[in-house]
């Protein structure tokens, strides 16, 4: 991000009226940059990690972030862990899109009759508080051992936020733009596509950001509950399944993955979505 020049307002040397400009310093250019802010957010909380590790001086409590690092390599080197990880993130991405698609149809119903906008109402309101983990004995019922009943909370997880977000934005766009889009004969999908999902987008954003987060940290949950699926565990089952064994620095490797596949996601993948979408069209600052 390429920072422009400041305009720094000193009074000089007997003037009290003087004005400088002056070009920011590499440091001030450096710290302008929302990057190198959560750079150095995160090193800090590193450093914080590894001294509190190493005062406590217990592995089986607390074990400090290089012992972290080297259990993470290890598990990386063996395998063990991208498996793992790969595990969880092929069960989200399914539970994920299935879920997306579930709440278009519902918030496509929701704006064009209002019987199905009264039944998303009616049906976020129940269902949104329900945490999605406390049917998971009711989906094991359902859908047995396998990947099925992970899918099935995972959609929970995500359709209502996202339906809820998406609802509200459609509603929030202002009657100018509607009457746009009529007048240029725009109806049903056309409409939705052309008029609602551009200008609702922030909140439909901000939906699939709360769904993302509810989803991730809902499977990891799961597996340490469920287990083992299909005779492969994912990254709540590594996590589960080390601290069985005591290898505690295995347990916060498997919590760091946790964490650094949500900051790639948070950062790369959504960051990357708003700058192309909401920030070129001018919706946000």
């Amino acid at each position: 991000m390429t920072s422009k020049a400041r305009i720094v307002m000193r009074p000089a040397e007997g003037d009290a009226t003087g004005e400088v400009e002056r070009e920011l310093s590499f440091l001030e250019k450096a710290w302008d940059n929302s990057g190198v802010r959560k750079v150095a957010i995160i090193l800090a909380l590193a450093l914080i990690w590894e001294a509190y590790g190493r005062w406590t001086d217990n592995s089986l409590l607390f074990p400090p972030l290089s012992d972290t690092f080297a259990a993470l390599l290890d598990n990386i080197r063996s395998g063990v862990l991208p498996a793992r990880a790969w595990t969880s993130l092929k069960i989200l991405l399914m539970g994920y899109a299935a879920g997306i698609v579930m709440a278009g149809i519902l918030t496509i119903a929701a704006i064009n009759t209002r019987l199905g906008s009264d039944f998303l109402e009616t049906m976020t309101a129940m269902f949104s508080p329900l945490p999605a983990i406390a049917l998971l004995p009711l989906a094991l019922l359902w859908f047995g051992l396998g990947n099925g009943s992970l899918v099935f909370i995972l959609i929970h997880s995500v359709l209502w936020p996202v339906a809820l977000n998406t609802h509200s934005g459609f509603r929030a766009v202002s009657t100018t733009l509607r009457m746009v889009g009529r007048n240029y004969g725009l109806r049903g999908f056309a409409f939705i596509r052309k008029i609602l999902i551009p200008a609702a987008f922030p909140s439909i954003l901000a939906g699939l950001k709360i769904g993302w987060a509810f989803a991730w940290r809902t499977l990891v949950a799961a597996e340490l509950v469920f287990g083992v699926s299909s005779g492969q565990g994912g990254l709540g089952w590594f996590i589960f399944e080390n601290r069985n064994l005591l290898e505690i620095p295995s347990v916060f490797a498997g919590l760091l993955t946790v964490i650094l596949i949500g900051l790639v996601v948070e950062n790369l993948i959504f960051r990357t979505i708003e700058r192309r979408t909401v920030l070129r069209w001018g919706l946000q600052s």
